[in-house]
């Protein structure tokens, strides 16, 4: 009796055993790409196609911008994670990444991180056209050479730079429903770049240790509160001022232009009021982070509108 239980539970337990090994490395390869930093990006990708278009695209060209579009994102992610391994174990925030954890080898997260590129290119040239193919490999080569190898730890001035490669989904969404950049891509683009340093610098204020232990020269690690709370509210107006373009420049109509004024005139007020703070007291890292997390929002809503604007009225000029 013990014989046969014990012959018949072994496959059991080793197919279990093999299920569990598969799904925990998959789940570790997934983390490579940076997961969360991928939804921020799809959320500027659909909005601006349907805005290009005046409409709905194809579904064909829609999952292949957002499949190819999150590819290149999980591609660059996957390099950043490889290159990065020897200080992201010096950080709290970064410590379980697969690479510091030894789930995934080196040499897995590169041949993973070619691949997933290469896929990428693939979709988006065939899927979309060749141009927003050029711009996705464009957006990898700027986050992975000019921020992560060049940037990264060598200036303050690393995420104002680097964080271009993220303002690159909607020249893609852009170039893949039209088959060109032009200035409303160019506007929303912008806006991006300058919402990029009042986004991350409050989260390098919350981990300002973190990035100090490793050497990593992040504006809110590095300089005082005061010093980042007026970079802040400066990038945050000539965000807001950037996103009103679209109204003489984009053919923006109602929707988002209120969007734009109200969401606008909140995120400035929270920017302000982290000034006023650190203009009063040391501001405790959590309290940074209200802006950052209104960032997001900010985003989001911008882009929510920029989706319905065209169902809704007529461009306000032209």
């Amino acid at each position: 009796m013990t014989a046969t239980v014990s012959t018949t539970d072994t496959p059991l337990k080793a197919s279990r055993a093999s299920g569990t090994g598969f799904a925990r490395k998959a789940k570790a390869y997934l983390a490579l790409t940076k997961p969360r930093v991928i939804e921020l990006l799809l959320v500027s990708t659909l909005p601006t196609m349907i805005y290009a278009e005046r409409g709905f695209p194809s579904i064909g060209l829609i999952l292949a911008t957002l499949v190819g579009g999150a590819f290149a994102a999980g591609s660059a992610g996957a390099f950043n994670c490889y290159i990065d391994r020897d200080i992201d174990k010096l950080m709290h925030r970064t410590e379980n990444r697969p690479l510091v954890t030894g789930e995934v080898t080196p040499r897995e997260a590169l041949v993973f991180s070619w691949l997933l590129g290469a896929a990428a290119i693939a979709i988006l040239w065939f899927g979309a056209n060749p141009l927003s193919a050029w711009l996705g490999l464009g957006a990898i080569f700027f986050y992975v050479v000019i921020y992560t190898m060049i940037l990264k730890r060598r200036t303050a001035q690393n995420i104002v730079w680097g964080g271009a490669a993220g303002c690159f989904p909607v020249l893609i969404a852009w170039a893949a429903v039209t088959n060109s950049v032009e200035w409303p891509a160019i506007i929303l683009f912008m806006v991006i770049f300058l919402w990029t340093p009042p986004h991350y610098w409050p989260l390098s204020m919350r981990y300002g240790e973190d990035y100090r232990n490793a050497n990593v020269p992040m504006l809110g690690a590095i300089a005082g509160a005061k010093v980042v709370s007026v970079q802040v509210v400066l990038y945050a107006w000539a965000m807001v001022a950037c996103s009103l373009l679209m109204i003489p420049a984009g053919g923006a109509g109602w929707v988002y232009t209120l969007t734009a004024v109200l969401a606008g005139a909140w995120f400035l007020y929270e920017s302000h009021a982290l000034y006023g703070r650190a203009q009063r007291e040391d501001i405790p890292d959590k309290r940074a982070m209200k802006v950052f997390h209104g960032s997001i929002s900010y985003l989001t809503l911008l882009f929510i509108a920029l989706a319905v604007d065209p169902f809704i009225g007529h461009a306000i000029i032209g």
